[in-house]
């Protein structure tokens, strides 16, 4: 589908906006305040189907529905099969629930020892800071607090986390998430970091953001200033499919590449948006070319209202299998599920090995081509008193 990975097919410019100033386009307080978040602000761009009509009538009591005039550009406005539109633009099948759905699928709840953080592995946390991002993912696993949609009533208490990483020695690894963390103001994004950065047990400190995909005019002077003053910080965005590579993209990836924060990619495995090895290989060179390491390759969570998303993970096992010896073992991501009700991020991976009896190995490569790999003996040594 995407045979061509080369920059200059890569989308660029102000698309439906090209009368905005300069300024305007490239200020990202601009473009939130210009988000379009109801039917009759799509319809001025695009032709909205029946089934994103009842979506969008029905959304914003499960999870708000707000996309940049940036995103927004990257939609077909005549196709509503667009990958870019599914992920954004509400349908009718949200509506429906499976019995295996629930709102809280990873059981993040149950791992939270206070307001905002969530402490499910030994020396790691969870911090989440905001329920706000820059659009939101119609098959996100916080759509229960993210955008107070449902009125949960999340409010971040950020000094209380804060207090709590302090208090806790093993926690040597400490990701911000929400929401979406470059949200935040800088005075107050400049504050969290600088607190956790002093705590002598946090060696690593992580963004989870999507906001350099949805929002690149965030990734600022200003902001690029403040973020290089962490010395362990790293950074997780999330890029589903190739047509969200952009060139103003690549610009803000290089920008934090270029003041030292190691960048990763999460995807998340979507039916008849990214499921078939063309897409899914055309997006991870493209990552690569940014800058951006492959990391994680997501089975769709069990949040209510997904089931038109997920596809069978034999699919993921695919795809990966498709990729390896195919490509860069550097562009491959992990292929994961987060087990429902809290048992963590399980790896999934193509079974290449055959254990024998004996000890021995069978082996498969990426062509089918086979070889035995023998047994190797433990020689075990004594020393006697």
């Amino acid at each position: 589908m995407y045979p061509v990975d080369s920059l200059k097919f890569w989308s660029q410019g102000k698309g439906h906006w090209k009368d905005c100033s300069d300024n305007d386009w490239n200020d990202w307080r601009w473009q939130m305040k210009n988000s379009i978040k109801s039917a009759d602000g799509f319809s001025k761009y695009i032709q909205l189907s029946s089934d994103e009509i009842a979506g969008l009538n029905f959304a914003s009591n499960r999870l708000s529905v707000s996309v940049t005039p940036y995103f927004l550009n990257l939609m077909d406005p005549v196709d509503p099969n667009c990958p870019i539109r599914k992920q954004i633009i509400p349908r009718n099948a949200e509506s429906e629930y499976l019995p295996e759905e629930i709102w809280d699928p990873v059981s993040e709840e149950s791992s939270m020892p206070v307001s905002s953080i969530v402490h499910r592995y030994p020396d790691r946390v969870l911090f989440l800071v905001t329920d706000r991002c820059a659009s939101y993912c119609r098959y996100c696993t916080r759509s229960r607090l993210v955008s107070n949609a449902q009125g949960y009533g999340f409010s971040p208490k950020i000094n209380e986390g804060i207090e709590y990483i302090k208090s806790n020695k093993t926690v040597r690894d400490v990701l911000l998430s929400g929401g979406d963390p470059l949200l935040l103001s800088d005075q107050k994004l400049s504050f969290i970091l600088d607190s956790l950065s002093k705590i002598e047990h946090v060696e690593f400190i992580r963004i989870g953001t999507r906001v350099p995909v949805f929002l690149p005019q965030r990734i600022n002077s200003q902001l690029l200033r403040l973020l290089d003053k962490i010395d362990n910080l790293w950074m997780s965005i999330h890029v589903n499919h190739p047509k969200e590579c952009t060139l103003d993209l690549r610009k803000a990836t290089l920008a934090l590449a270029k003041v030292g924060i190691p960048l990763g990619n999460q995807s998340v495995l979507m039916k008849d948006i990214n499921d078939n090895v063309g897409v899914m290989k055309s997006l991870i060179h493209r990552l690569l070319m940014m800058k951006v390491r492959p990391y994680y390759l997501y089975q769709c969570d069990l949040i209510k209202g997904s089931s038109h998303f997920r596809t069978d993970p034999k699919v993921g096992l695919e795809i990966i299998k498709g990729l390896r010896g195919h490509t860069s073992g550097y562009a491959i991501p992990q292929f994961v599920i987060d087990s429902p009700n809290g048992g963590g991020k399980i790896p999934l991976s193509p079974n290449y090995a055959n254990f024998l009896d004996d000890g021995s190995i069978y082996l498969k490569n990426y062509s089918g081509k086979t070889c035995h790999y023998p047994s190797v003996e433990e020689k075990h040594s004594f020393i006697m008193d």
